[in-house]
């Protein structure tokens, strides 16, 4: 199950305190003071891994706590440090403050780190107060707290391409073939009911990452059909491929409701290169094909892509202008 947001509560570890203890030895009957200090409160890491691809153990696990730091022990032997808790999610992991939705950090490669609550200092025992004026300190300090946060995980896949267009334009059957992925395909709207992402093997054993989301549908940015839900996952990615049913009967205005949702959604993804192809190429003869081929969408000024992925017919080059758009 793809799940791509959470809200967890994480705490890091307390300090342990620091002890009060004397030297009790045979022949030292008066020993100054001896006791240790605490050990640090384990600290909250998240880790980016690329072996998840989901946020779903956040289902079932709403809390985090790291381990706390032992107290001070006496003759001077310290507290043991608690353990650090290592949380791994898949890369693409946005870590936000729950109740500020401020950006605290972003996992967007493997391996990255970020310490998200530190664990607290452990006290320090009275053999660091003695003086000479007071060389018995009977007091330590007690371990300072964790920190303690609630944070938000939004998940947002890491793709070069991403594949936008309405319920049942051909994103899914694309993706099928281009790539190893294998998403549910059928006749009738929303059958893609989560991103799936695929790598493309290109020329010469060279490849891309692309990503395909639920269709959209006019009102998308509002939370309309599964809008919403996905759009941030193509936030990321490098080039949006815009596609069309050649069969529409408005190919101007299909056109322009894709990019006021976009737009709408985010600015981050106005500014993005687009890619516009006609799919299904095989369901129109070759006389209308040639009248598309002549066609100008409004407000579209690169070059129109026309394929099938039933044929294989254009997939060439679209993946060529894929390519060549990301060397770019």
């Amino acid at each position: 199950m793809f799940i791509d947001y959470a809200k967890i509560s994480i705490k890091a570890g307390n300090g342990g305190d620091g002890a009060v203890a004397f030297r009790r030895e045979k022949y030292v009957p008066k020993g100054g003071p001896a006791g240790g200090n605490g050990g640090a409160g384990g600290s909250v890491i998240f880790r980016a891994d690329g072996n998840l691809t989901t946020l779903l153990d956040f289902r079932y696990r709403k809390k985090y706590e790291a381990q706390d730091g032992k107290p001070g022990g006496s003759s001077l032997k310290d507290g043991k440090s608690g353990e650090d808790i290592i949380i791994k999610v898949p890369i693409g992991t946005i870590i936000k403050d729950a109740k500020t939705e401020e950006v605290l950090f972003d996992l967007d490669a493997n391996q990255k780190e970020f310490v998200i609550a530190k664990g607290g200092k452990g006290g320090k025992g009275n053999s660091n107060f003695a003086t000479p004026t007071n060389q018995t300190p009977r007091y330590a300090e007690p371990g300072r707290p964790g920190e303690e946060k609630f944070i938000e995980l939004e998940l947002k896949l890491i793709a070069d391409v991403g594949l936008v267009g309405f319920p049942n334009s051909g994103k899914s059957t694309l993706i099928s073939v281009i790539s190893e992925a294998k998403p549910k395909i059928a006749d009738y709207p929303f059958t893609t009911l989560e991103p799936n992402l695929g790598i493309v093997r290109y020329k010469n054993y060279q490849g891309f990452t692309v990503a395909d989301i639920p269709g959209i549908i006019e009102g998308a940015h509002l939370g309309k059909g599964l809008g919403l839900k996905f759009l941030r996952h193509i936030e990321r990615t490098k080039i949006i491929l815009l596609m069309i049913d050649i069969t529409s009967e408005d190919y101007d205005k299909d056109y322009k409701t894709i990019i006021k949702e976009l737009d709408q959604y985010s600015h981050v993804l106005s500014k993005k290169k687009k890619i516009l192809a006609l799919t299904k190429s095989d369901l129109v003869d070759n006389k209308k094909l040639k009248k598309i081929f002549e066609q100008k969408i409004a407000g579209y000024k690169g070059k129109i892509l026309i394929f099938s992925s039933a044929t294989r017919e254009g997939i060439q080059e679209l993946l060529d202008v894929l390519w060549k758009e990301l060397k770019d």
